[in-house]
């Protein structure tokens, strides 16, 4: 999996920075897709800047209805359908997702040519497409809110063919059922189990996407343990109650919730535009002090997990 980062700034864009959209790309073989989470304004033409196109999407994860998580929306589905895009995109959101996207297309004189499914959530475990589930979990902030946790599945070990053979399975069909961890009966009537002959699992990678919050009661079940936690700071330490007033977080409380989810790594993005450069990096400094394991995330910046 990897990062995709096409908007860092929070509220209003920026000369460097676009107001949020993040791409996660979903690096498996047989099984690939791209994700879009959340939506500002600006995103399809930030998108153009990158090696993917609106027409890969196959799901778009909307975390609330503020227009700098929304507004970008209307546009990109339409230029999907007029590049010629059949391919079937479905979007998550908080109620009224749906009367947004219905109804600006509406008015608008607009449609999509391909399927489009709509689904109003609830927190919960949203998607489980066989390889990686979605569950959203509730934040704190004006509107409803959602952060989503990506978790893939874990991969089965190895399977010990040597082992098999010895015991007179012959390589072929059974081998697939087997690694799946079936058990199925050979002509002679034994009986083998397939997790008997299965190397150790290898855990599937995860990681957290929070939408704009406080703090609040399910943040830490939401990152525990994931090797990425994508989290705002919108405003330094100094400025903590007036960001948790608007149902924002301060670094300090980011880079803590970081240590006390014990994750992988913290990237920070949804910046206030009152920070320059120079602003910027004392907001990744306040974090890394608590949190050495943190990056700031820049538009355009790709992280690989």
């Amino acid at each position: 999996m990897e990062f995709i980062f096409l908007g860092t700034s929070a509220g209003v864009p920026t000369r460097t920075r676009n107001v949020t959209a993040m791409l996660l790309n979903l690096q498996h073989p047989t099984h690939a897709g791209l994700w879009l989470f959340d939506c500002g304004e600006g995103t399809q033409h930030q998108m153009l800047s990158t090696a993917f196109n609106p027409g890969k999407l196959d799901r778009i994860f909307i975390s609330h209805l503020h227009g700098d998580h929304l507004f970008g929306l209307p546009g990109l589905l339409c230029s999907r359908s007029m590049a010629g895009n059949v391919q079937q995109l479905t979007i998550y959101g908080p109620k009224g997702i749906r009367e947004f996207t219905e109804t600006t297309l509406r008015l608008s004189g607009s449609w999509t040519d391909y399927p489009l499914e709509i689904i109003e959530i609830t927190a919960g475990e949203i998607v489980d497409d066989g390889l990686r589930k979605v569950t959203a979990y509730p934040l704190e902030h004006p509107l409803e809110c959602y952060g989503y946790r990506v978790q893939e599945h874990d991969k089965p070990g190895a399977l010990d063919a040597s082992a098999l053979k010895t015991a007179g399975v012959k390589p072929g069909p059974l081998f697939q059922e087997l690694k799946a961890g079936k058990t199925v009966t050979l002509a002679d009537g034994r009986i083998i189990n397939g997790a008997d002959f299965l190397g150790p699992s290898t855990p599937g990678k995860s990681v957290a996407i929070f939408g704009d919050t406080a703090p609040c009661a399910y943040a830490v079940e939401l990152a525990k343990g994931v090797d990425v936690m994508v989290h705002e700071a919108t405003l330094d330490t100094a400025m903590e109650e007036k960001a948790n007033s608007r149902g924002h977080s301060s670094t300090r409380q980011a880079a803590l919730l970081a240590h006390d989810a014990g994750v992988g790594k913290l990237i920070i993005t949804h910046v206030s535009s009152r920070y320059d450069e120079r602003g910027c990096q004392r907001l990744l400094e306040e974090c890394r002090a608590i949190f050495p394991e943190t990056e700031l995330a820049n538009d355009f910046a790709v992280f690989t997990i």
